[in-house]
């Protein structure tokens, strides 16, 4: 099975809605941008920012290659062996119940593909020919400190047919139990940047195939999933975003 395939069950339904009303939509996304000299910054989601913007964040699928034993993964740096662009996610967790305050000691595990599109943990079949089963690159877990913030040291996601870019979370309490599985989205001016430009850092299949909104997982609406990226290539990108729980 095609890992496009994948990403089209459990959604039946939901397609057809989606497939109408993103005919109607623009190809770009809605983000404002900023440029500093070399510095790009694209606007995200604004969602946690105070107890009046305060909705849980959408719940989305984990994907065809969840991690599959996160508490081995207890590291900042999940690089590995994987080359890119530079990335750093600051990520913040916050409490739906108690009026959008920092959630401090959640475990956050986040996984994404590397430059290529491919993921650590499988391979060798249809939903990824590349057989990565051996290797455990691009998965990371951290505790939120008292600011509700996870950082991560990592590279600029690459992309892969039939999905826009995205990063994975899970997010537990400080005793394991779940409270949400998202994805992360990018703005896409600088996700094309990366794509159509940094070929000297490995970024080669050109740009994106498919949009934000035009995505099987964020067609329904991604506001809330939105990132704010700021950086440039030859410097590094930093993600920061803010996802809401209910804990």
């Amino acid at each position: 099975m095609e890992r496009k395939d994948f990403l089209k069950r459990g959604f039946g339904s939901l397609l057809g809605i989606v497939a109408i009303s993103s005919c109607n939509q623009t190809d770009i996304e809605p983000t404002s941008t900023t440029s500093t000299g070399s510095t790009t910054t694209s606007g995200g989601s604004t969602n946690g920012s105070s107890a009046s913007n305060c909705t849980v964040t959408n719940s989305e699928t984990e994907g065809p290659f969840p991690t599959k034993s996160p508490a081995k993964f207890v590291r900042k740096d999940i690089r590995d062996d994987r080359t890119g662009v530079a990335f750093t996610m600051n990520i913040t967790i916050k409490n739906a119940n108690a009026s959008c305050a920092a959630l401090s000691g959640a475990l956050v595990d986040v996984w994404h593909c590397d430059k290529d599109g491919n993921y650590s943990e499988y391979g060798g079949t249809g939903m990824q020919s590349t057989n990565y089963t051996s290797v455990d690159f691009l998965r990371g877990r951290q505790t939120t400190d008292s600011n509700g913030l996870a950082s991560f040291t990592s590279i600029f996601p690459g992309w892969y047919g039939g999905r826009a870019p995205h990063i994975h979370v899970h997010v537990y309490n400080s005793s394991g139990k779940s409270l949400l599985v998202t994805q992360i989205a990018f703005p896409y001016d600088i996700s094309n940047a990366v794509y159509t430009t940094a070929q000297s850092y490995g970024y080669t299949k050109g740009a994106q195939d498919t949009l934000n909104e035009r995505d099987n997982v964020f067609g329904d609406g991604y506001t809330n999933e939105l990132a704010t990226v700021s950086g440039s290539i030859s410097s590094g990108y930093t993600l920061t975003h803010t996802i809401v729980v209910s804990a």
